[in-house]
């Protein structure tokens, strides 16, 4: 279940991000909110209008299931843009995973929205279908193989991979039980594919075995 929505502190940034598509308003002073670790950034129903980057920490988005369960559709890691969406409504919750600060990108006056915004659409629609694919597979460990290879690669490709998200928020993105996630994880371990330094970081041993294992 989502958490209540939690107060912001609101901050500035004097940094242009780089990544950013020409679109956006790389003004000097830009409004970055700050929510702590599960405070929620927006709710599936809420007005759309505006896009998100991750100055720091990371976002889940997901959906409640007519059942309770949760559903994570991706996660968003630092200078990673979210909240597009093809019409005026949220159809996905956005929340904090850990303490994570979110700019606010807003377009500028007179741009091409339809040009300027379609690598965005592009990039969330092969997001979306790379998620289908690895829920697909039969294999729990060909799908969590196949996650921490991602998770390497948005990292610039090193071998120590950051996890903020937890075990359970894993096993939700991947259509798994935490218990799943959790012996899989010990028997790559124990392979030697992998080396757990902590719960949320990973050291990869045998990049070539672990990306044999994901495709």
């Amino acid at each position: 279940m989502h958490a209540p929505t939690s107060s912001r502190i609101s901050l500035l940034s004097h940094s242009v991000q780089p990544s950013l598509p020409d679109a956006f308003d790389p003004a000097p002073l830009q409004p970055v909110s700050f929510f702590p670790a599960g405070a929620e950034i927006y709710a599936q129903g809420e007005k759309a209008g505006a896009f998100y980057q991750v100055e720091f920490g990371a976002v889940r988005i997901y959906r409640l299931l007519a059942d309770g369960r949760r559903q994570i559709s991706t996660f968003h890691l630092a200078g990673e843009t979210f909240g597009f969406e093809a019409d005026a409504t949220h159809h996905f919750f956005a929340e904090a995973i850990n303490a994570t600060a979110v700019g606010v990108l807003r377009l500028t006056t007179g741009a091409d929205m339809s040009r300027q915004l379609l690598p965005l659409a592009l990039k969330g629609l092969t997001r979306a279908q790379e998620h289908l694919l690895v829920l697909g597979r039969q294999n729990a460990i060909e799908r969590v193989a196949a996650f921490l290879v991602d998770m390497a690669e948005r990292q610039g490709g090193l071998r120590q991979v950051e996890l903020p998200m937890s075990r359970m928020d894993i096993g939700d993105y991947l259509g798994l039980t935490i218990e799943t996630v959790s012996r899989v994880f010990t028997r790559l371990k124990d392979k030697g594919v992998i080396r757990l330094l902590n719960l949320r970081s990973i050291e990869i041993v045998k990049q070539d075995v672990l990306q044999t294992m994901g495709e």
